[in-house]
């Protein structure tokens, strides 16, 4: 189970909203939804964790392009939503795995010599490993007060303390 809020800055301090994931797809969507609540394009975080088990932010500062951080990417990647924000972070394109064309018999890219680096291994190829652990941005909320330390080292209950640092923990609160 997921949940999802959105946390928007405004001139009154933070706004949260739970959001419907439903029609996520992309990153694109993910920042479409920030966008949608932000006022006056100022900073959205768009909050999302499964079950305790890894949380992500997705941060949109107006018409810049979309930060993210992830706190447990192989947790992640087991999750559809996770799996959408790894992809990003790590720079993979769905376009390209399905597009069977430029491959060779072999499995390898056209052109490219197949390396033993990337073959199979315990079942799970190269380029399909994610690391464990924390992915992306981790000073995505250092210019809010939570350094890249202190966001990698947070407990069971991230997005509370998140909360509870942003001074917006009874809006959060409301929307769970």
């Amino acid at each position: 189970m997921y949940f999802a809020a959105l946390l928007a800055r405004t001139e009154d301090g933070w706004q949260a909203s739970d959001t419907d994931l439903d029609n996520v797809e992309t990153l694109s969507d993910f920042a479409d939804l920030a966008r949608e609540a932000s006022v006056d394009d100022d900073t959205v975080l768009v909050f999302i964790e499964q079950e305790d088990s890894w949380f992500g932010i997705v941060r949109v500062d107006g018409e810049e392009d979309p930060r993210i951080y992830l706190s447990d990417a192989s947790a992640a990647n087991r999750s559809s939503y996770g799996a959408l924000l790894v992809d990003e972070i790590l720079g993979r394109d769905d376009a390209e795995d399905d597009d069977l064309d430029t491959l060779d018999l072999d499995g390898t890219e056209e052109g490219e010599p197949e390396d033993e680096e990337e073959s199979e291994d315990d079942g799970v190829a190269a380029a399909e490993r994610v690391p464990a652990g924390p992915l992306g941005d981790q000073g995505i909320l250092a210019d809010l007060g939570i350094g890249a330390k202190e966001l990698t080292s947070l407990s069971e209950d991230a997005l509370t303390e998140i909360a509870d640092t942003l001074g917006c923990t009874e809006v959060l609160e409301a929307v769970r």
